[in-house]
């Protein structure tokens, strides 16, 4: 159930966003005097298709893992001479340029829209308390302590951990101090703390910026209570089910559920005792967990399985809420937040600091959507407001065959006064396939690994 889950996950937000690109490339075109021949959302055999008054083609395709607007143009075939005025290479090189690049435009509009409707109908955050400070870390070492709440990084103010993490990300090979300001329970006033840090977060594979400053986060307890059992893995093997209590692992007591998980961590291919309570009925349960090995060459142990959910208490959470115009700065904000942070990313991974192997793939985005959907619609439309801002920034980077390339060309053009020749368009698309298809095979190559 969960893989159809995922499956219709990305099926649905793949759909939006790439009907938004597109619609961005065919709204201006059409505005520009361009004719489209098809508006196609998937490539391969269309499924469904019709025709409108202008003659444009309307159709879904069979794989949906892309999309493309066809238009009029005498580099790709004749040309009526009464519809010469309606090919895209007639037209300036300006009107070019806003056809290219309204896809990536549409998407961070989307993404705005997206924010928007976030901030308006209001979010619950997380109040960024400090649950435990690990001794001899960063956090210690700065002087941070347990139960203060953070409320402000490097001098910008926070209000969730969500916004701690994308500061924390943005610093990542940051070498000094990370500065801190932390308020005490109760009290308005905060001080300040400096984290001392060192290439900080490089290679990290995946970044893991509070648990390398030693700071874990306030969680209400969390019995060592199943919620979710996933088929095919070792907890469904062994049998276990949803609801049942973990008691003792081989007659030693389970304080909660975290300390469960760092007995399964520890032992990878180990038969485990359990005594389980389920109902108030209890009984014994042989589980080996299964063995995954990390990039170090060390190896953990994984069952499969969530906690059952607790209930926050209410001092602990947070309404983050604007009126509608208020909004529409904060959706802004977000936007160009998130842009620059992917585009941060892209360059950090390029120099070194960031590992390729956080590149995902269609398998990735496929497991994060269904799990964003199983977690309520405001993950649901958070993520895919970030996927849109992705596929926005990633579209205009300056690789042939990328919409980036494209506007390469055509600035070039608009500079010197005559286009860039087709030799060197034919070279550049020819290695711009070859960067995007090697990406492409990374990203799934890394996908893979994760499984």
């Amino acid at each position: 159930m969960g893989i159809i889950q995922n499956v219709m996950a990305v099926i649905v937000v793949l759909g939006v966003l790439i009907t938004f690109h597109e619609f961005g490339h065919f709204w201006v075109a059409r505005r520009c005097g361009v004719k489209v021949l098809r508006f196609s959302v998937g490539f391969g055999k269309p499924l469904w298709s019709r025709l409108d008054r202008h003659g444009t083609e309307f159709a879904i395709a069979a794989i949906p893992l892309g999309g493309y607007v066809k238009m009029l143009d005498e580099r790709e075939g004749p040309v009526p001479p009464d519809e010469l005025d309606q090919a895209f290479n007639r037209k300036s090189v300006w009107q070019r340029i806003a056809v290219v690049s309204a896809g990536p435009i549409a998407n961070f509009l989307l993404a705005m829209a997206a924010y928007w409707l976030l901030f308006v109908l209001g979010t619950t955050a997380v109040v960024p308390v400090v649950g435990d400070v690990e001794p001899d870390s960063p956090a210690a070492r700065g002087g941070l302590q347990a139960e203060q709440e953070i409320v402000a990084v490097q001098g910008d103010p926070v209000s969730s951990w969500d916004d701690i993490n994308l500061k924390l990300v943005s610093m990542i090979g940051h070498d000094g101090a990370v500065d801190i300001a932390a308020r005490d329970e109760g009290v308005s006033r905060s001080s300040s703390y400096r984290l001392p840090v060192e290439d900080w977060l490089v290679n990290q594979d995946p970044p893991q910026p509070l648990a390398s400053l030693g700071i874990t986060p306030w969680r209400p307890p969390m019995p060592a209570v199943m919620g979710q059992v996933i088929e095919g893995e070792a907890a469904a093997r062994a049998g276990l089910e949803p609801g049942d209590e973990i008691r003792s692992v081989n007659g030693e007591p389970v304080d909660d559920w975290m300390h469960f998980v760092d007995i399964v961590r520890d032992n990878p291919g180990d038969a485990l005792l359990l005594d389980v309570v389920h109902d108030g009925e209890s009984r014994k349960v042989t589980l080996t967990p299964g063995q995954r090995e990390l990039e170090d060459g060390v190896s953990i142990g994984y069952i499969g399985a969530g906690v059952e959910p607790v209930e926050w208490p209410e001092k602990y959470q947070r309404e983050i809420r604007y009126g509608p115009v208020a909004a529409i700065g904060q959706s802004l904000a977000r936007t160009g937040e998130m842009s620059v942070l992917t585009l941060d990313a892209i360059r950090k991974m390029l120099v070194g600091l960031i590992s390729p192997t956080n590149l995902s793939g269609p398998i990735t985005i496929a497991r994060v959507a269904g799990e964003s959907a199983r977690s309520g619609v405001e993950s649901f439309v958070s993520f895919m407001a970030y996927l849109s801002i992705s596929l926005g920034v990633l579209n205009l980077l300056p690789i042939p065959v990328l919409d980036g390339g494209h506007l390469v060309y055509y600035f070039i053009e608009a500079v010197r006064g005559r286009p860039v020749s087709e030799r060197v368009q034919a070279t550049g698309l020819r290695i711009g396939l070859a960067v995007v298809g090697s990406l492409m095979l990374m990203a799934l190559y890394f996908d893979l690994m994760r499984l």
